[in-house]
Order: structure tokens, then sequence, then C-alpha cells
């Protein structure tokens, strides 16, 4: 059964692994080298209290993750996060990564942020239908921001307000 909890650090071993794999075969990250225990140690403590990251658990195995980073240093940007959602490839296509984009949605909210942005390279159809069917709107194309695998690369913006707010 599949139990998503937030994220604790023994789990940078599994965020780690999951997170090197987008890197290593995907256009989902621009990062472009795998990163360390360490460095994610360091991504880890970043997230405050209104950065909630959460895993999904499977029989014991952490098979995805998501986050909500802070998308400024800048206090004026405090209400605004980026959302981060990856899946080890083996399980994807399973709903995973649906239920987790809801889960942190409803983390951010209660975190009592105002609103998320996503930044989807193109050519990642699943991912913009994704944003799209929880209430993310598109806001943006950046040109060619971006070079992976030899290619300049677009890249989406989504934006989710929360109302009520």
């Amino acid at each position: 059964m599949l139990k998503l909890r937030s994220a604790r650090r023994k789990d940078l071993d599994a965020i780690t692994e999951i997170y090197n794999e987008a890197i290593i075969k995907t256009v989902a990250t621009f990062d472009t080298e795998p990163k360390t225990y360490e460095d994610q140690k360091k991504w880890f403590d970043d997230h405050g209290s209104k950065n909630p990251i959460l895993v999904a658990e499977l029989n014991g195995v952490i098979v995805g993750w998501a986050s909500l980073s802070k998308w400024s240093d800048r206090c004026a940007y405090s209400d605004t996060a980026e959302i981060s959602l990856y899946v080890r490839e083996e399980y994807q296509g399973k709903r995973i990564g649906r239920r987790l984009m809801e889960a942190i949605i409803k983390e951010g909210k209660k975190t009592g942020l105002h609103t998320i942005i996503a930044r989807i390279t193109e050519g990642n159809e699943l991912s913009l239908h994704l944003h799209r069917s929880v209430g993310f709107t598109k806001i943006g194309i950046m040109k060619e921001v971006g070079k992976k695998f030899g290619k300049l690369r677009d890249v989406h913006l989504m934006q989710k307000i929360y109302k009520n707010h």
C-alpha cells in the first residue's frame, strides 16, 4: 500500500537516487551532474516550515518524492514556492505522481503559501497534463533557456494560486 509522509533525513539516499535517475535520463531537471548526499543534505536543510518535502513509500521502498522549495530568497516572495516531483522510472504510470502532487499542494496550503510555480521542460506532456489537471495554468514559455543533451530547450511556466487566501 502506498504511504505518503513527510520526508526525513534518513530518506535522503532514496531521494538522491531518484533525483539522480532524472538528471541522467530525462530533461525533467536542468541539473546535468548527479548530486551527492551532501548536496541533497544542504537542499533538505534549506526547506523551512513553508517548504515541505513528501515521500511516497510503497512496501518500505521510497518510490517518489515531491517538494515545495523557496522561489526566491527575496522577502516579498515568501508566500511563493516552486514545485518539484519525481517518481522512480519503474513506478511511473501508477498514479503515484498524481497522489504526491495532490498531497504536496494540500501541504502548501496548510503552510500558508499563496502560489506555486512550476517549470516544465518542453516535450514533457505528461507533466504539463498533470499540472493542468490539478489547477495549474500556463503563464508563459521561456525560450531556449536551458541546454541539456546537446539541445537548447524551452521551459513552460505554470502557476497555481490558492483560492480563499
